[in-house]
């Protein structure tokens, strides 16, 4: 059953209460008024009708027949009445309307008969002389006491109802107004009852969504009164109840979102309960869906699954190194149990840590060193080799000492190019991590032909052209001296690697939000396979003709750090055969 408001209940008994009264009051109004109408025209009537009595003055005026009739008609129109006179015989001796002679007789009349015994009569009924109701009122003739006939002064029924009918209207028009009125001030009455209520009705709803710091109005009436500081004495102590709730929430969210470790807490069922947004990271999977699954849907990797299942087995606490996505992930992963204030064993707890940075940066490390070694084992054994061989008897062979110190003094300069090439890029790197190198917005097309003039000796004697293609209006965020160096180390590697009798081009120019430098060569190019590692230290896509060629493995790993203390990187685009194009992206002015 469908429920109503208590308004609904309350305004409709009031309304009906009042209409009915209303409407009895009416009626009742109406049925006296209605006869207090009909009495005073009966009174009004009998004083018209003794009008004419008076006269026609006794016995001796009742022989005068047309003179009667003649007095009935004047006094009639003048008084807007029929009035009929009657003789004790019935026989009508002067009438208002009709002529006496063609009239019936009205000795049955019974108003006539009532004045006959002396009283005043009143009839009211249907005339079919004149073919309406009328109200008769027949009042006696008297001669010294004797009844000598009747004087009946009559009114259509039709003027008096349609008197009662204004009447009427004017009750039913001011009983609509006040029908209004009362149900205006119903309602008023029905909502000042039900307000409080309604009111109470949606502080409790607010309360039930949350909303607590909004209090109840305390009511008039003191039972609602009563209700209203319970409620507000409640939602206060659920908001002090369910803030405290919230910040300790909020910390432990704030803890875990700030936590640069993944966590995730499993229950005894083996179902992922939380997760921070770092754990969501690594194992690539939503925070929110992920909650209240089964732990083997979430973690998809078998190695981190069979630490999950190794740590909810075990009782003591785990660590392990784990390698996920096939390795490209490397995860120290630590596992302990979650117990309750009992000490009863509630689940697992997982903290992983990615470490794969660092183990990159030890294997780059090893490789540095390993490569260090490498190179500067290199000349070193070769010097060692041959100043042995000089103590061991060759310096006394003019000849061959000349050739054997000439050679360690090539690998002496190379030694010392090793080194200086290191000690530049050490001072690059640190410069730009404790921001001293400073960037001032030139032209640079100066700082290009600079770099250009350097290698244009080596370029002659290869036969090779190099070209400057940069507008002059060019300006760029740069360290002239570091940008020269790199450009000097792009332009050399491409007269070492390119053919005789090429050119080699240097272009500039504004492209989009940056500024792009490209060395162009037409050289043999390099493979795809080694263009990710080519920015390396000491990876040389060609060891054997690197250092034929006198390079030090060093250039381009220089090249990629003075890119980046501008604040841009450096690109290459090559295939066999086809040439190389290697591109610093600088900031424009």
């Amino acid at each position: 059953m469908r429920r109503k408001k208590l308004i609904w209940h309350l305004f409709p008994f009031f309304l009906l209460v009042t209409l009915v009264t209303l409407a009895a009051v009416t009626w009742y109004s109406a049925r006296s008024w209605r006869t207090f109408f009909l009495e005073q025209t009966a009174r009004d009537l009998e004083t018209r009708a003794r009008l004419v009595e008076s006269r026609i003055g006794g016995s001796a005026g009742l022989e005068n027949g047309p003179g009667v009739d003649k007095l009935c008609k004047d006094l009639g129109k003048i008084t807007a009445t029929r009035l009929t006179v009657i003789l004790t015989s019935g026989q009508v001796l002067g009438d208002t309307e009709e002529d006496p002679a063609r009239m019936d007789n009205h000795g049955d009349r019974p108003e006539f008969r009532e004045a006959m015994t002396g009283r005043v009569g009143v009839s009211t009924r249907f005339s079919f002389t004149l073919g309406h109701n009328q109200m008769y009122v027949a009042v006696p003739v008297k001669d010294q006491d004797k009844i000598t006939g009747a004087v009946r002064a009559s009114l259509p029924v039709t003027s008096i109802d349609q008197a009662l009918r204004v009447y009427y209207f004017q009750i039913i028009f001011g009983g609509l107004i006040i029908a209004l009125l009362v149900a205006f001030l119903s309602f008023i009455i029905s909502r000042r009852l039900s307000g409080p209520l309604e009111n109470l009705k949606r502080g409790a709803l607010r309360f039930a969504q949350g909303d607590l710091h909004r209090k109840l109005p305390i009511p008039q009436t003191d039972e609602l009164a009563s209700l209203a500081e319970v409620m507000n004495d409640m939602a206060a102590k659920l908001e002090d109840r369910i803030n405290a709730l919230v910040r300790q929430g909020q910390m432990q969210e704030a803890v875990l979102s700030s936590m640069i470790e993944g966590v995730l807490a499993i229950d005894a069922e083996q179902r992922l309960v939380a997760l921070n947004r770092a754990a969501a990271r690594l194992l690539g999977v939503d925070p929110e869906s992920g909650l209240d699954q089964p732990i083997q849907e979430v973690v998809r990797d078998p190695a981190l699954r069979w630490f999950i299942n190794r740590t909810l087995a075990a009782r003591e606490a785990l660590e392990q190194e784990v390698a996920v996505n096939n390795g490209k992930l490397v995860l120290q992963a630590h596992g302990t149990s979650l117990r309750d204030a009992a000490g009863t064993k509630i689940g697992s707890l997982i903290v992983l840590h990615d470490v794969t940075h660092l183990r990159r940066l030890e294997m780059m490390r090893r490789d540095f060193v390993a490569n260090v070694s490498h190179e500067l084992k290199t000349p070193i054994t070769s010097i060692k080799g041959f100043v042995e061989t000089l103590l061991a008897g060759a310096l006394h062979e003019p000849e061959n000492a000349e050739n054997f110190l000439r050679i360690i003094a090539r690998q002496s300069d190379r030694l010392n190019e090793i080194i200086n090439d290191l000690l530049s890029l050490s001072r690059i790197e640190q410069d730009s991590e404790r921001g001293q190198i400073f960037l001032t917005a030139q032209r640079i097309k100066g700082v290009l032909a600079a770099a250009v003039e350097v290698c244009e000796a080596k370029a002659r004697e290869r036969g090779i052209n190099i070209r400057l293609d940069c507008p002059d209006d060019l300006r760029a965020r740069v360290n002239a001296p570091l940008l020269e160096q790199a450009v000097v180390n792009l332009v050399d590697n491409a007269v070492k690697y390119s053919e005789k009798d090429r050119e080699i081009r240097v272009e500039a120019e504004r492209a989009g939000p940056e500024v792009v430098v490209r060395v162009r060569d037409q050289g043999s190019g390099i493979a795809p396979v080694h263009l990710p590692r080519l920015f390396e230290r000491f990876y040389r896509v060609d060891s054997g003709r690197s250092r034929s060629s006198g390079g030090t493995g060093l250039g381009l790993a220089i090249v990629k750090h003075i890119a980046q203390a501008h604040g841009g990187k450096v690109t290459v685009e090559s295939a066999p055969g086809k040439g190389s194009i290697f591109s610093l992206h600088l900031l424009p002015d």
